[in-house]
């Protein structure tokens, strides 16, 4: 983050108040080019990297807050689908010029408080100015024990398809902010304002395939379903949906299924391991459902209550 800019005036000024804060001791107080990282003893380490674009991933409008805390917590989402524990992050912010100090302070302050509560810290990265959209990158590093690393492939046939928490808020969240669907006491807004990491389940040895659902619960199974040469049943009707996605109507259930932006985990379960699987979700407070299986064949179906195929326009969300 100390290279000049073009862009931003007073970059290094800025960078002293709202990010120099946010550094961890690898961060080198962010005076130097890139930073330093011991991993912990014994330990692999797991990156990832996301983006996120103004207009196609957050409202221009949202507050900065949830937005510096959504551009964490869906990396820390995908550390979650490899098993890892967070341990520290890398930024760019691309801002368009006019852009005030005040956004940048509340964006530090929601990024804050989530380093407070998963236990991360910013290594580095870089901030510069361009004509818009405003552009953020966040890489997330983790780690976790050798070999334990939780992997799309693995799925088995007979394997049960289960997912944490609820499938659908992401997405109805969306509408409910371009006031599309209802939703009066702004849970929906706040499931796709703030997703939550399922970080903290101990998963090694209990599934044999994971991920995190960002495009689509459809479309997102069906990477597991590629990755394992298989295909997958889903019982529309065991698909767990939240009060709020239920009130806004049986209209919007193919949304549900396709519209991503939920950061639930999608795993491949033994069935022999469904019992330890419930046990360590309801620990975690996130709760787990199973809605199908995995079995021979390529495709993803998605099956009404009485064992009809549900025909759906798309499967999920494409970045191209």
């Amino acid at each position: 983050m100390t290279r000049p800019s073009p862009g931003l005036p007073a970059e290094f000024g800025l960078i002293a108040r709202h990010f120099r804060p946010l550094a961890g001791p690898g961060a080198l107080d962010l005076l130097d080019d890139a930073a330093l990282l011991q991993p912990p003893p014994g330990r692999e380490l797991v990156f990832t990297a996301d983006v996120m674009v103004a207009g196609v991933h957050f409202l221009p409008n949202d507050p900065a807050d949830t937005v510096g805390a959504k551009l964490l917590r869906v990396n820390l989402s995908d550390l979650a689908a490899m098993g890892a524990a967070p341990l520290a992050y890398l930024m760019t912010v691309s801002a368009p010029r006019d852009t005030g100090d005040a956004w940048f302070a509340a964006f530090a302050a929601g990024l804050a408080r989530d380093q407070a509560w998963f236990g991360v810290t910013l290594l580095g990265g870089d901030t510069t100015a361009t004509p818009g959209p405003m552009t953020l990158s966040l890489t997330a590093i983790g780690h976790v024990a050798p070999g334990a690393a939780l992997r799309r492939r693995g799925a088995a046939a007979g394997d049960e398809v289960w997912v944490t928490g609820t499938v659908g808020d992401g997405a109805l969240g969306l509408l409910a902010l371009r006031g599309q669907v209802s939703d009066p006491d702004g849970w929906l807004a706040g499931r796709y304002r703030l997703p939550q990491p399922r970080l903290g389940l101990a998963l090694h040895g209990i599934v044999s395939a994971c991920m995190d659902v960002s495009d689509g619960l459809v479309q997102d199974l069906g990477h597991l379903c590629r990755a394992a040469g298989l295909g997958a049943v889903i019982e529309a009707a065991r698909v767990p949906r939240s009060p709020a996605a239920r009130a806004a109507g049986e209209a919007w259930l193919k949304t549900c299924l396709t519209g991503g932006d939920d950061y639930e985990l999608l795993m491949a379960v033994p069935p022999q391991h469904a019992d330890a699987l419930l046990a360590m979700a309801a620990a975690q407070g996130c709760g787990a459902t199973r809605i199908g299986r995995f079995e021979a064949g390529e495709e993803v179906r998605v099956l009404d209550g009485a064992g009809a195929v549900v025909n759906l326009n798309r499967q999920g969300w494409s970045h191209f």
